[in-house]
């Protein structure tokens, strides 16, 4: 597959949020109950930012990485992010998280792992996997729509969210 420069988002190709207000608010409720679900807020925005690290998604990288510092993760965290295995700054049980990330949201190079779900299941009960999973399930979803519509990177303020 051949990638070509694209120049950065001016403006959206359409406005998601009036185009589907039905959709938008299944999104919004799945999104609630990832954030109701007792999992450490740090965490989940950290694995909101590797999924779209690895989605190319500008808009939520800049969104997630904003709410992430706002719930008090470091800049040294988000900046290694990208090498998480090759440094010691997250936990055995964040790392489960991140690798569980990675291989949902790379489903294609080899679908679940076994070793990566046993990891996951070594430091999450059954519970907490399903809402990981769901984590995983809504960052894709919402970098896909992003991503395909546009979403200017660099709007988004993390007042508006809260």
């Amino acid at each position: 597959m051949t990638q070509t420069l694209t120049q950065p988002a001016a403006h959206p190709r359409l406005d998601y949020t009036k185009a589907s207000p039905e959709g938008l608010q299944a999104m919004l409720r799945m999104e609630h109950a990832v954030r109701t679900s007792g999992l450490d807020p740090k965490m989940l925005e950290l694995m909101k930012v590797r999924a779209s690290q690895l989605n190319g998604c500008a808009y939520c990288i800049d969104m997630h990485t904003k709410d992430a510092r706002a719930a008090g993760e470091t800049e040294q965290r988000l900046y290694a992010l990208n090498a998480w295995r090759e440094t010691p700054f997250y936990s055995d049980r964040e790392r489960a998280a991140l690798a569980w990330t990675e291989a949902l949201t790379n489903i294609q190079d080899g679908h679940a792992p076994d070793d990566v779900y046993e990891e996951v299941a070594r430091h999450f009960n059954e519970t907490e996997i399903m809402n990981l999973t769901l984590a995983i399930t809504t960052i894709n979803a919402w970098n896909r729509i992003s991503i395909g519509f546009r979403v200017v990177p660099g709007t988004y303020q993390v007042a508006a969210r809260q």
